[in-house]
């Protein structure tokens, strides 16, 4: 079922010499489009679908939606239909965006509900209704994260990162990707969330999944919020390109290491410190120009 996935996972060095080690654990070679942590969460919710008999994915997501994309193509690769429940109705009136375009032009059925019914998204009633109008559909929570969402993204991590890494870093949507790492870190290790989102409600969102208390969350880096971006983001994710040539996309990735960069150039982790930065992939929703 998982065929031309990428094993093993490369890594690329961006900083040896000077205050700190640092890796990139390129998750977004695995697959050209269920690339990075959405790999991960899908892996075991698809096959629970295939094992259930299940024809139907049926998942949520905002307009830039990586889990969206991924989702739609995860469904049409193993044969599977799709259903996409959008945060805004008023979408349902505009031009999709690239992410919206390509989960449409791979079959998914994209439906577009107020801000009010999206809220109910994690109402029992709700989803209730919601299977019993879709009975051969297996409902997938906004972002993928769930339980096997967590027993994917746990297999992040490998017993080579838990003995060579002091420090794990990590982009932050719902808390599933970073959750995984938590409980897959070794007591030692210390994992450092980049929220994409601003708030501490992840806080507890996270908590939720992990009893390990080996973790922290900064909003930082977040330019102001969800899929918000600066020019000092932008122009961080050009220099970082042409530095290294490791595409980067602003909602996600680019935060994080625009903030990891800066907290090692204020000299934030101890000398010697070894760093590995997850990079989750999500270049699908990637900024085209500059």
């Amino acid at each position: 079922m998982f065929d031309h996935i990428a094993f093993p996972i490369p890594y690329q060095t961006l900083q040896r010499a000077g205050t700190v080690q640092l890796d990139l654990k390129r998750l977004d070679l695995i697959h050209p489009h269920i690339s990075g942590n959405k790999f991960f969460k899908l892996k075991y919710n698809l096959l629970k679908a295939k094992q259930q008999g299940c024809n139907t994915l049926l998942t949520f997501g905002g307009a830039f939606s990586n889990h969206i994309a991924a989702t739609a193509y995860a469904a049409h690769a193993f044969g599977f239909q799709s259903i996409g429940l959008i945060r805004g109705e008023e979408l349902a009136t505009q031009a999709l965006n690239p992410t919206l375009q390509t989960a449409h032009d791979l079959g998914m059925h994209l439906h577009f509900v107020s801000r009010a019914e999206y809220r109910l998204r994690h109402e029992t009633a709700y989803l209730q209704q919601l299977q019993q109008r879709y009975p051969q559909a297996l409902i997938i929570p906004e972002g993928g994260t769930n339980a096997l969402a967590l027993q994917g993204t746990q297999e992040i991590l490998t017993e080579d990162d838990r003995e060579n890494y002091d420090v794990i870093c990590c982009a932050v949507g719902t808390g599933g990707t970073i959750a995984g790492i938590i409980e897959s870190s070794s007591e030692q290790q210390q994992v450092l969330g980049f929220s994409a989102l601003k708030g501490d409600f992840l806080q507890q969102e996270i908590q939720q999944w992990t009893n390990k208390q080996n973790w922290s969350l900064t909003d930082a880096y977040c330019c102001g919020g969800y899929a918000r971006t600066s020019p000092e983001l932008l122009q961080f994710m050009q220099q970082f390109e042409q530095q290294y040539a490791i595409p980067l996309e602003q909602v996600y990735t680019a935060k994080m290491m625009m903030g990891l960069f800066d907290l090692i150039q204020q000299r934030y982790f101890p000398e010697n410190t070894r760093i590995l930065a997850i990079h989750t992939g999500g270049l699908q929703g990637k900024l085209k120009t500059y």
